[in-house]
């Protein structure tokens, strides 16, 4: 072997060697990347990315609740489960089995979505149909919602009637009872 060709073998050695470093550095970087990307990923978009999959819901003061996502919104989403439906207050969920691998951004959801829990506590009054508002504290009432107001909706329990002013702040969820 000539010096030409010594010399032409160790610069192919040394530009893998560089290769095999920039690699390195690419990957490390392409990890750091995903990572910082992820944070940005919310439980509400994973949510989003589980419309018509079934999961199982940790809500506070209830406990485990499965069914399929329905609907996801600002705040709160729907889950159907058999005959019952529950909108559930995001605030109180605590885990989530069986979500989608995926997430949708916000910046790609519907306007529609911007409606809050106050919006899908109106539907149930508008029914005018018995529920079961869940709190977090692990309470419940059992009745027909009346009205919702800004951050509090008002149901109507008992035989005698009596009115019940809910926060949502305590709300975990309101199940149907049809």
């Amino acid at each position: 072997m000539g010096w030409e060709d010594e010399l032409f073998a160790l610069f192919d050695d040394l530009e893998d060697q560089a290769s095999a470093l920039h690699a390195a550095d690419r990957l490390a970087e392409v990890a750091d990347r995903s990572r910082a990307e992820y944070q940005r990923v919310t439980l509400a978009s994973r949510l989003m990315a589980s419309i018509g999959t079934a999961v199982t819901l940790g809500l506070r003061g209830v406990g485990p609740v499965s069914g399929t996502v329905e609907r996801v919104a600002d705040g709160w989403l729907l889950l159907s489960a058999g005959e019952h439906d529950w909108v559930v207050n995001a605030a109180a969920v605590t885990a989530v089995e069986g979500a989608s691998v995926r997430s949708v951004p916000e910046l790609a959801w519907s306007p529609l979505t911007r409606l809050g829990l106050a919006s899908a506590l109106r539907r149930i009054a508008e029914a005018g149909e018995e529920c079961v508002v869940h709190l977090a504290d692990g309470g419940r009432h059992d009745g027909v919602l009346r009205r919702v107001g800004a951050d509090f909706c008002e149901l109507v329990e008992g035989e005698d009637r009596r009115t019940v002013l809910i926060a949502f702040t305590a709300l975990a969820a309101a199940q149907s009872r049809a």
